[in-house]
């Protein structure tokens, strides 16, 4: 139960004000079976809806945490497909996507393509192969009510083909960029734009890719401004900072 809410029970002389105060007393946590200690107070802090680091937990503690969520929104980032599609059946409005390892339920995301390649948010890949961390991004923006496009496959190896979006990433306020091997991408789509870049490297290359290191290291090292860069395969905390990053500009363009 949100703050909201049980201010609505006792404006409705539903609740008593001591029940309420209980209920705020007991709100900022829950402790659930399973060894789950559940952030229930995180919307009302941040404006993030929950948000579930899924890899390495069970599926019965998943099902724990998504069933203590009943009528709200929640998404659940790196699960596998085995665990994806039991939690999709077990969930009536739940969806499972394989590709980026999603899971959302109490919301409605469409991750399918043809993918919208215009948007506030742009995200860029390097590789057909960076695919499954720029579709993390993607849902997740989606999930984050972010106006969002995506573009594939503009790496390095053939940068012409970048080109003809150039008007596109003209037009939007933040661009996220998602490449493996050597990681180069964010420093050439930062000397020919000015917009801000969060940069992702991925897990995608050869041996000396070090399953991203390179790429994390590369875009560090930019000899390009105006890049920050994220971890290895966090298309999660891409999604999420681009998030951040535009609600404080509306917040400031508000008060101006």
């Amino acid at each position: 139960m949100t703050i909201k809410k049980i201010l609505e029970l006792v404006a409705q002389g539903k609740i008593s004000v001591e029940n309420a105060l209980k209920e705020l007393r007991d709100f900022p946590y829950k402790k659930l079976k399973e060894g789950i200690c559940l952030d229930s107070h995180r919307e009302v802090r941040t404006g993030q809806k929950e948000v579930v680091f899924g890899k390495g937990k069970s599926l019965t503690q998943l099902i724990t945490i998504v069933s203590s969520f009943p009528g709200e929104e929640i998404l659940i980032t790196k699960i596998s497909k085995e665990i994806g599609i039991k939690l999709q059946n077990t969930f009536e409005s739940g969806t499972f996507f394989e590709v980026p390892g999603l899971f959302v339920k109490g919301k409605k995301i469409e991750l399918s393509p043809p993918w919208k390649e215009e948007g506030e948010v742009i995200i860029i890949t390097a590789g057909a192969a960076d695919l499954p961390v720029a579709l993390e991004a993607y849902g997740c923006a989606k999930f984050f009510d972010l106006n969002v496009g995506i573009i594939l496959d503009v790496g390095v190896a053939g940068i012409h083909r970048i080109f003809p979006y150039l008007d596109i990433l003209d037009n939007a306020k933040l661009l996220i960029v998602v490449a493996g091997m050597e990681g180069a991408l964010p420093s050439v789509v930062s000397g020919i734009t000015g917009k801000p870049i969060l940069a992702v490297p991925t897990s995608i290359g050869y041996g000396a890719n070090l399953n991203g290191i390179s790429a994390l290291l590369g875009m560090l090292n930019s000899c390009a401004g105006g890049i920050a860069v994220l971890n290895i395969d966090n298309g999660f905390g891409a999604a999420l900072m681009a998030a951040r990053i535009l609600q404080s500009c509306n917040l400031i363009n508000s008060r101006t």
